[in-house]
């Protein structure tokens, strides 16, 4: 296809890589090395797995970015494409998490459910104090939201200074929100195989923790990308991206406060 041609549409026709290849053997050694090590096997396959996998998404994610910079291969056409990419997986993301709370409904809620338990939580287990380190937890969480959102307001103005400030508050107050929730894990009175509001409750709050440490390192790569000049007010799709799955792990931390933490330990107190 001659170079004319290329720009006859507003698409982005993607060169030949091995990156989907290399991902592939990287999932299939990380399954099969899973498997093994949990049917007593060594852990070194499963490792290996894991190995190719990051450099997959280093180099996959690296020719993205070249490819923005590039000023020819994201069109409005394309940037809109990735947009609705990007949406669709955080929908994805929400019913993940419907399965969580759907679970921790189900075994507190009498009126939906056949098998729920009449005292919640359960006797025995001492909940989470609600208005310790949760709630301060959830002050850190929605203020990095306040400053994720004013770098982006930043970025459109043409304000690179108040751009990386406020990105680099997000990531620090995202590393800060894991810190704390670490402590919190190491003050809990129950363990995950106490019974269902232990599994529960670390599955839905751990899983979001896991989110939570995805978002900061997204955000840290977005603060990297800024030092170096790669957004600009008109085309900063990644931002947008990574700007977009923050707010949703806030709201899904919004949730898992009012119904975990705080209506989840009424009956305690």
């Amino acid at each position: 296809m001659s170079s004319a041609a290329i720009h006859t549409h507003p698409f982005h026709m993607v060169k030949p890589s091995p990156w989907p290849f290399v991902g592939t053997v990287g999932a299939f050694t990380m399954a099969v090395g899973g498997i093994w090590f949990m049917h007593e096997g060594p852990l070194w396959l499963l490792l290996v797995g894991f190995a190719i996998m990051l450099v997959c998404m280093f180099g996959w994610w690296r020719d993205v970015v070249r490819e923005a910079q590039s000023g020819v291969d994201h069109t409005e056409t394309v940037q809109h494409g990735l947009r609705v990419g990007m949406l669709l997986f955080i929908a994805s993301e929400v019913m993940f998490f419907v399965a969580f709370f759907w679970a921790y409904f189900n075994a507190s809620v009498p009126a939906i459910s056949m098998v729920a338990h009449d005292v919640w939580p359960p006797e025995g287990i001492e909940p989470m104090h609600t208005w310790g380190l949760p709630f301060l937890n959830t002050l850190i969480l929605l203020t990095s939201g306040g400053t994720v959102t004013w770098a982006h307001h930043a970025l459109k103005a043409g304000e690179t200074g108040k751009l990386k400030l406020g990105l680099l508050l997000t990531v620090v107050l995202g590393f800060l929100f894991l810190g704390l929730q670490m402590v919190e894990y190491g003050e809990a009175a129950f363990s995950i195989t106490d019974g269902i509001y232990p599994s529960t409750f670390f599955l839905a709050t751990g899983f979001h923790g896991f989110h939570v440490f995805i978002g900061a390192c997204f955000l840290t790569v977005c603060l990297l990308r800024a030092n170096k000049g790669h957004f600009t007010a008109k085309q900063h799709v990644g931002f947008e991206a990574a700007a977009w799955y923050w707010h949703f792990v806030d709201v899904v931390w919004i949730f898992l406060f009012i119904w975990v933490y705080w209506w989840g330990s009424y009956g305690a107190h």
